[in-house]
Formats: structure tokens, C-alpha cells, sequence
């Protein structure tokens, strides 16, 4: 038998002897107080009492019951044993107390006795002749017990189910209480086979008790796993990042270089030493034209290279946990330099300022070179992805967050890639192959709204532009200065 069960059966088997006790001594009190009230009434009635013979020369002696008369719910008989007279009280209704056959056998005393099945508590005793201890009869007075019999029956049946019932319910919590009591040295053995068997290390033991010798085993163990997975986690995600990362940007290098290497190629086919375009009779001014494209694609793809080689970068610096150093910043300056510079972005779709009134009075805490990058992450990718309509900047205020608002009439995506837009060299499928881009700025965007405990709203459709919303916090105690 387990610890559990045996310290259940002990808890269960004191508390049975326990209400048993109890229930005795409850149902004893109760018989003693309602039938010692009975035995009292029965007594006075006895004490009032004026029992007289008299002699009859032909029935030898009569029995005459005097003094005060008799209670309502009291009940007597009277048995004559020398001419064989019952006298009853007319309220028993024709019902007779069973008496002894001769005065030899009467035990004078209170007991309880059912007539036609009726229940009474009653007290025989002997009637004798004055100054004599002859006994020529017997008196039964008794009190109708059908409510106190009722009453008991039910006591008794109340105390037998609320005792089972409190046992069985009691036995349940104790193998709960044992149950729960030992469950930390089973937890701390399923985590120990866990651990020996490799297969979850996010499993912790819950720590329920109190802080004793179990208490601060578990502590140790928890403290033990959590380590043990930080330190798996921080390894399988370095792992992770790192396929990732080589994949990624082999795929995005891949590209420039191939572009590269076959223009590179070309130039020494065609000005090489071994001068194998020359067979071909291409003349010099077709020589110098296919040149200047060459080396105006490797031109091209070096500043695609050098761009990402930067994104990737900053996004290095971003994984290394770089603490950008921030101050105050009036908004309002910022964003108009960023309006300005913008307009000389390739693009062919209009760009249109909007309504900049509420950025006059607001300032954040933020670090400005990192804050314009971000911005220009947001146009760039709005003009790339406008090939007609405008693209638009204004700002709005909610509560204590300042949104700048860039909206464009362009393509736009589908919804169900928002989630993955900020995702590192993801692009939409709509636009990979198409148009130009490493997937990275929308990326490093992201990493500095965070950095600055700010959020970005994205709402947009298929053929119906995309609008984004960059909430930074304001700074309530910021107060702009003339510059």
C-alpha cells in the first residue's frame, strides 16, 4: 500500500471512531433531556395523585383515584387485582397498558412500551394498602412518545448519513491533502527522467507547499532546468539565425555577384590578352558600348552589395543589443528635413506634405539619425512600390502618442502578409523578381520603433495602396525651442 493510502486510511478511521463519539454522545444528551423532562411531568402526576379503597361486600375492594385532575396529555391506568377491575382515563380511548399478571411480578420503574402501535413512556408501580405493604394492584401513568420517537429516528438516521458522509468526503480530501503533499517529490522525479531523457526542458515543478526541505528541493531543481533551457533555447536560436542568416544572404549576394562575375567576363573576353571577342569582328565603338553597360551593371550591383552588406550591419548591431543613446527631439524639424531630402528620391509617383500642424509642440525621446533612417525606410518602400498616384505624409495625435502617416496609392499586398512583412529578406510574392530590394528595411524600421518604444499600424489592399502609421510616445515635458 502507498504512503498516500495508508495515510488516508489512518486519517479516516479517527475520524469514523471521531463522529462516532460524537453521534453517541449527541443522541445520549438528547434522550436524556427530552425523556428526563417526560419522567418529571410523570412524577408530579404520581405526587398529586389520591389513590383510595374502599371495601365492597360483593367485589371485596374498590380502587378511586382523587386529587387534582390529570393532564391533557397524560394517560393512566389502574389494575385491581383482588375483583379484577381495570379503570383507565378516558382520554387513552379504549386502549389498555399492558400489565403484569400478579403483583409478584411488577417492577416499579419507567420503560417504554408500544400499544397497537403506539408508542408511550410510561411508570408502573404497585398500589398498597395504607400502613400495609400488601399490594392489591398496579398503576400505569404514561406520556404519548409518537413525536419523540419520531424525533429520534431521525437523529439517529441524520447522525448515521452526515457521519458516512462527512467520512467519505474527509477520506477524499486526505488522498487529495496526501496526494498534493507528496506531489512535489513525484514532480521532481518526473523532471529528473525529463532531463535524463532530453525531451522538454520547459517543464517546471510547481511549487505549492511550504518553504521546507522539499520547498527548496524543487527551488533548486527549477532554478536548475531554467538554466539548463536558457541556455539550450539560446543556443538553438544562435543555431537557428545562423542558417537562416547564411541562406538569406546568400541567396540576396548571389544575384550582384553572378551579375558581376559575367559582366567582369565579358571585359576580359573582349580586352583581355587573349582577345577572344576579336574572332568576332565586333569593331571598337560596339566594344566601348558593351563596356560602359558592363561596367554600369557592375557599378549597379556594387551599390546594391554595399547596401546590404550596410542593412546587414545595422541589423548585427541590432542583435548585439546596441543601446541607441536618446534624447529630446523636436519632431517637427526632423520631419521636415525628411520631406525635404525625400522629394529627390527616384520615384514616379507624386509626393504630397500634408497636415504637420500637430508635430509644432511635440518632441520624443529618440535618436535623430536613426529616427530619419526609419522614415526614409518607409518612403523609399512607398515610392518603389507607387508606379503611379501619390504617396502622401502627414501626422495625427492620439493621447499621449504622436503617428506620422505615410499612405501611397500603390500596389499594396494582401492582409495575411502583414504579419511577415517585418520579417528579415521577406518580400511579398507579388513584388520579388520585380522590383529591387533586399527585404531588410522594413526590418531595421521595426528594430528602431522599438528601440524607441514605439508601434506601427499597417492598413492596406490589393491594388489599393498601403498605409502605414508609426506611434512614437511623446515627451510630456518637452518644450520646442526657436532654432
Amino acid at each position: 500500500m502507498s504512503i498516500r493510502l495508508r495515510l488516508t486510511a489512518w486519517y479516516a478511521s479517527i475520524l469514523a471512531v471521531t463522529f462516532l463519539l460524537v453521534g453517541l454522545a449527541i443522541y445520549w444528551f438528547a434522550d436524556q433531556s427530552i425523556y428526563g423532562g417526560m419522567r418529571d411531568r410523570i412524577n408530579k402526576q404520581v405526587d398529586v395523585m389520591r389513590i383510595t379503597a374502599d371495601y365492597n361486600f360483593l367485589d371485596g375492594i374498590d380502587l378511586n383515584v382523587g386529587g387534582r385532575g390529570f393532564e391533557e396529555e397524560m394517560y393512566a391506568q389502574f389494575v385491581n387485582y383482588v375483583n379484577g377491575t381495570i379503570k383507565v382515563t378516558p382520554n387513552l380511548g379504549g386502549i389498555q397498558f399492558p400489565y403484569p399478571k400478579s403483583t409478584d411480578q411488577i417492577k416499579p420503574g419507567f420503560k417504554h412500551i408500544t400499544v397497537e402501535g403506539l408508542p408511550f413512556y410510561v411508570y408502573e408501580g404497585p398500589i398498597k394498602i395504607k400502613n400495609s405493604n400488601k399490594s392489591i394492584g398496579v398503576a400505569t401513568i404514561g406520556v404519548y412518545t409518537g413525536k419523540e420517537v419520531l424525533f429520534f429516528t431521525q437523529l439517529k438516521n441524520i447522525l448515521t448519513l452526515v457521519s458516512i458522509t462527512m467520512v467519505l468526503i474527509a477520506s477524499s480530501i486526505g488522498l487529495f491533502l496526501a496526494r498534493k503533499s507528496l506531489r512535489p517529490i513525484e514532480n521532481v522525479i518526473r523532471a529528473a527522467n525529463q532531463i535524463q531523457r532530453g525531451s522538454d526542458l520547459s517543464v517546471r515543478i510547481k511549487r505549492t507547499g511550504p518553504n521546507d526541505e522539499i520547498g527548496q528541493l524543487t527551488d533548486t531543481v527549477n532554478e536548475m532546468i531554467s538554466r539548463m533551457e536558457i541556455f539550450y533555447r539560446e543556443l538553438d536560436e544562435s543555431y537557428r539565425a545562423q542558417r537562416r542568416f547564411v541562406s538569406d544572404a546568400s541567396h540576396e549576394l548571389r544575384t550582384p555577384l553572378t551579375t558581376i562575375r559575367g559582366n567582369v567576363d565579358l571585359l576580359e573576353k573582349m580586352w583581355g590578352p587573349t582577345g577572344e571577342l576579336e574572332k568576332k569582328h565586333i569593331d571598337e565603338a560596339m566594344k566601348k558600348e558593351m563596356s560602359l553597360e558592363a561596367l554600369q551593371d557592375i557599378a549597379g550591383e556594387s551599390r546594391r552589395m554595399s547596401r546590404l552588406v550596410n542593412d546587414l550591419l545595422a541589423l548585427a548591431r541590432a542583435d548585439a543589443g546596441v543601446i541607441m543613446e536618446k534624447e529630446p527631439i523636436h519632431l517637427r524639424p526632423l520631419v521636415d528635413e525628411v520631406i525635404r531630402r525625400a522629394q529627390f528620391l527616384p520615384r514616379t509617383a507624386e509626393w504630397i506634405t500634408g497636415d504637420l500642424s500637430v508635430l509644432d509642440a511635440i518632441g520624443v525621446n529618440g535618436h535623430k539619425e536613426y529616427l530619419q533612417q526609419m522614415l526614409f525606410v518607409f518612403i523609399e518602400n512607398a515610392f518603389k512600390y507607387t508606379p503611379e498616384g501619390s504617396v502622401t505624409i502627414d501626422a495625427i495625435r492620439h493621447d499621449e502618442q504622436v503617428g506620422i502617416r505615410i499612405k501611397d496609392t500603390g500596389i499594396g499586398m494582401d492582409r495575411e502578409q502583414v504579419p511577415y512583412i517585418f520579417d528579415r529578406f521577406y518580400r511579398a510574392d507579388e513584388s520579388r523578381g520585380i522590383i529591387a530590394g533586399t527585404g531588410l528595411g522594413l526590418s531595421i524600421a521595426k528594430w528602431i520603433i522599438d528601440e524607441h518604444y514605439g508601434s506601427v499600424e499597417v492598413v492596406t489592399a490589393v491594388e489599393k495602396g498601403s498605409t502605414f502609421i508609426i506611434w512614437l510616445p511623446i515627451v510630456s515635458s518637452f518644450h520646442p525651442t526657436l532654432e
